[in-house]
């Protein structure tokens, strides 16, 4: 939930009888809760009443989907070929994730009710979707040692493409 100060503009006939326009202010309780689509009607004294459509201004860490929440979470390769822990952000703090040995690009793993809360309903999920990140082979020790993995560590990760 949160609450919001919004200003707008209605059209108004001047004793004249000429259109201006005049600004309005009011104050809105958002409930927790709510979804993106979802109406919220305020009643104004002396004016009918104003429907508003909730929409969310992208987030730069989570993507929403319904009642669950999305984060790309990148992991070394090392941390997804050994297994690990891991902290991962969520709405309520950051919490520690543990990572499977064997862990995979794209993999997604479940925060079982760390999503959106729902009024009268059990909140979403929260998933965390791996992305392994490479280090930089920008020194010649850090090449030298790609290339010992090459040679110590043959993997053909397109063999499943006939490649």
């Amino acid at each position: 939930g949160a609450k919001r100060t919004l200003s707008f503009q209605t059209p108004q006939m001047d004793r004249t009888g000429h259109v201006t326009l005049k600004t309005r202010t009011i104050d809105l309780s958002i409930p927790k809760g709510i979804q993106a689509g979802q109406q919220l009607r305020v009643q104004q004294a002396g004016a009918p009443d104003l429907l508003i459509e909730v929409a969310f201004a992208p987030h730069p860490i989570y993507r929403i989907e319904g009642r669950d929440l999305f984060v790309t979470l990148p992991v070394t390769p090392w941390e997804a070929a050994l297994g690990g822990k891991v902290q991962v952000p969520t709405l309520g703090g950051k919490v520690d994730l543990n990572i499977t040995a064997g862990a995979r690009s794209g993999q997604k793993l479940r925060l079982k009710g760390r999503g959106l809360p729902v009024a009268g309903e059990a909140p979403g999920d929260q998933y965390a979707v791996l992305q392994i990140m490479t280090p930089p082979a920008d020194t010649d020790a850090r090449r030298a040692l790609y290339e010992k993995m090459a040679r110590d560590m043959p993997f053909n990760p397109r063999a499943h493409l006939g490649g």
